[in-house]
């Protein structure tokens, strides 16, 4: 099953090593630091390895490297997939990087959204409704 296909699963089962944490608005904004310098790392990689792999396929030099520092920074990108996959967030674009943190909210099951360059994490949306219908973290959530 790949990172990007996980659903929450009960806990107990066999799966709950895949599932998705629920979080707080509090606990979520307190992973924002860590979660925010790795996605700057992660931007990098990513333009990084692009620039690379198109060098390698046209056979020119790079003054990013070659074949090795290509490799180097695809498993640096996976690394960093796999600590928010760890952290049990959804991964839900890698370009640009979009990831929602699952939280119950009363009786409501909501997902904590951010986006590549926001400073805070302050947008939430119903599963059903995606990113087209973010809408402010209201300050009574926290």
């Amino acid at each position: 099953m790949s990172w990007l296909s996980r659903r929450p699963v009960a806990a107990g089962t066999e799966a709950d090593a895949m599932a998705f944490r629920t979080y707080t608005v509090t606990a979520a904004r307190a992973l924002l630091p860590e979660l925010q310098a790795l996605a700057h790392e992660f931007v990098t990689l990513r333009a990084d390895t692009t620039e690379l792999a198109d060098a390698i396929r046209e056979g020119r030099p790079s003054p990013l490297g070659g074949p090795a520092e290509y490799k180097a920074g695809e498993a640096r990108v996976h690394e960093i997939i796999e600590w928010i996959v760890g952290q049990g967030l959804e991964l839900k674009s890698l370009a640009p990087l979009l990831i929602d943190f699952h939280a119950d909210l009363g009786d409501d099951h909501v997902l904590l959204c951010w986006l590549e360059g926001e400073s805070e994490l302050g947008w939430y949306h119903r599963p059903e409704y995606g990113f087209g219908g973010r809408r402010p973290i209201p300050p009574t959530w926290f």
